[in-house]
């Protein structure tokens, strides 16, 4: 679809047509990307505020399990309030960080990262690349491995 400027009839912008009722933007109108909506979570119960003066860990795992369409939200943060009970807010904390990592949504998926303990890996961006210069080895033909070859020793 083509903008155009009425007084001038010069082509103002090139934009491609979409279905009625959505709309078409160019991000390089606007200096880049846009950035994309960040909606911020609103505790409305008790236990919503408690678990989320957890800190941003807490605020990324319920936004991401309400995004998730988890039903049963509110019997998870009854259990996670015992998590923290039974292993101490900083564990769960980091608990919580894993399963956003990982996009584990449910309190039961927290169990389990809590019960698998340390010594879980830690994933970690790649680092530089190895370059090693090999030591040179012989090579042999193909032909050194058929069948008539069996029994022999080169």
């Amino acid at each position: 679809m083509l903008i155009c400027d009425l007084a001038t009839g010069e082509i103002v912008a090139d934009h491609l047509a979409v279905a009625p009722g959505e709309a078409s933007v160019a991000d390089e109108h606007y200096g880049g990307p846009r950035p994309a909506p960040r909606r911020a979570a609103r505790p409305r119960t008790t236990a919503e505020k408690a678990f989320l003066a957890l800190g941003p860990a807490a605020e990324a795992f319920l936004t991401g399990s309400a995004a998730a369409g988890n039903t049963r939200l509110a019997g998870d943060l009854v259990e996670l309030a015992a998590l923290r009970a039974a292993h101490g807010e900083q564990v769960l904390v980091a608990a919580l960080e894993r399963a956003v990592t990982f996009r584990r949504w449910r309190a039961e998926d927290v169990r389990s990262i809590l019960a698998a303990g340390a010594g879980t890996p830690q994933p970690a961006p790649a680092g530089q690349a190895l370059v090693l210069e090999l030591p040179p080895v012989p090579t042999r033909s193909l032909t050194e491995y058929t069948l008539d070859k069996i029994g022999q020793v080169s």
